[in-house]
């Protein structure tokens, strides 16, 4: 983990060196608050429940600024050919794919915790569920990585990154819809009820709105952590292949 760590270190410094990386958080905190106080109706409702209002906006944020911020992971290194000086250093591909995915993660997570203010104003106007708050917190985090991951996948496959964000949000807004009645609705008129709802499964939305209502499910968890186990490990098959 030690390797894992210096390369997390280095790429989360490379972040804050560009100008790109603030005007990701800031495109994150107006396009959130905007969503959360004059879309949602937030003052209008009167209620303090951010699930509502905030957390059920952050799918579809996550769907266009995710890839955006992860599909210079590796499509950069390629293009730019240094990639061959990263494989050269005493890691494996497994610790520049883990160091790599932490530090994009961390990134994300900086801008969520910078939502802040919005749990305040809920705090100041009236006494939100904590548990759903911390809930919603912890799902939004888990979803960021799980697009991350898919994120990282693409950038592998292509040294353009304009096809990693394209392919990036494709695959994405297929796992985040799966589960959608539309979209059950048109499996139903065809296919079988186990077919129906492993489709379901697939999806992120039931897990993501479990976690922000407050509901900390073992299996919500461990959906999270196995769809970003995958993802990673496809990166590793795709970039040895390379190597």
């Amino acid at each position: 983990m030690n390797a894992s760590i210096t390369i997390a270190k280095r790429e989360l410094k490379s972040y804050f060196e560009s100008p790109v990386a603030y005007v990701f958080l800031v495109v994150f905190l107006m396009l959130t608050g905007f969503l959360t106080f004059y879309v949602s109706s937030y003052y209008e409702v009167r209620q303090a429940d951010l699930s509502r209002s905030f957390f059920i906006w952050h799918p579809w944020v996550y769907l266009l600024l995710v890839p955006a911020a992860s599909m210079r992971l590796w499509a950069e290194e390629r293009r730019a050919g240094t990639i061959e000086l990263l494989l050269t250093m005493p890691v494996t591909m497994l610790q520049a794919i883990v160091g790599k995915f932490l530090a994009a993660w961390v990134f994300l997570l900086i801008a969520l915790a910078l939502t802040f203010p919005v749990v305040c104003t809920t705090a100041y106007l009236g006494a939100p569920d904590v548990g759903a708050i911390i809930g919603g917190y912890l799902g939004s985090a888990l979803l960021a990585g799980t697009y991350l991951s898919v994120g990282m996948l693409t950038s592998a496959t292509t040294r353009n990154q304009v096809i990693s964000f394209v392919l990036s949000l494709v695959i994405c807004l297929l796992l985040l819809m799966a589960g959608w009645p539309p979209v059950t609705e048109i499996f139903a008129k065809w296919a079988p009820d186990w077919l129906v709802r492993c489709v379901a499964s697939f999806s992120f939305m039931p897990h993501f709105d479990s976690l922000q209502r407050g509901v900390l499910d073992l299996r919500d968890l461990a959906y999270y952590v196995s769809v970003m186990a995958f993802m990673l490990f496809g990166t590793h098959l795709i970039l040895e292949n390379r190597k």
